[in-house]
């Protein structure tokens, strides 16, 4: 499946362009603050030594957030993640680059409520899951499926909205 109005293909088999990105002391500490991570280990490379690690590392936070945006950068703005589910492998350290490729696995068109009743799935879009690699210089750092729900194209996208997403409570906002 091609998406008519970008070209970007989402048909099983797809390939995602692979995404190189630098893995500096910055990145790292700035993920793990970002993401309220204050394990020593991500930022205080002496307690990190001390620890048995030769130096700072990447948490699973930062690499959560790396794959989403690797799948939005690819699929766009409008689509919306539903899904993330990564195991972490080797450690991301400073001066590294982690690779992040991608194929597509499980596409399913654009849901149909059928009766006409404008139903929930009504106009969602396409559904399609990606299977995600990170690799490093020491070997795959992130391995993992993403689903994520592609803008109907049959109705124009509102810019001005936002999906619904859970409050802190985890009730609908």
């Amino acid at each position: 499946m091609v998406d008519a109005s970008t070209g970007i293909g989402a048909g099983v088999g797809a390939k995602l362009a692979p995404l190189e990105i630098p893995v500096t002391r910055t990145l790292i500490v700035s993920g793990a603050i970002a993401s309220r991570d204050y394990q020593d280990v991500h930022h205080d490379a002496e307690l990190a030594k001390e620890k048995g690690s030769p130096d700072i590392f990447m948490n699973i936070l930062t690499t959560n957030g790396l794959v989403g945006r690797y799948i939005t950068d690819h699929f766009g703005p409008t689509a919306v993640l539903r899904k993330v589910a990564i195991r972490l492998g080797a450690p991301n350290y400073p001066g590294d680059t982690m690779v992040l490729t991608g194929t597509v696995i499980e596409a399913e068109a654009e849901a149909e409520d059928g009766d006409g009743s404008g139903g929930e799935s009504a106009g969602r879009g396409a559904t399609v899951v990606v299977r995600i690699a990170g690799a490093n210089g020491l070997g795959t750092h992130v391995t993992g499926t993403v689903t994520v729900t592609l803008p109907s194209l049959a109705s124009p996208v509102n810019p001005t909205s936002t999906p619904s997403r859970p409050s802190v409570s985890g009730r609908p906002a």
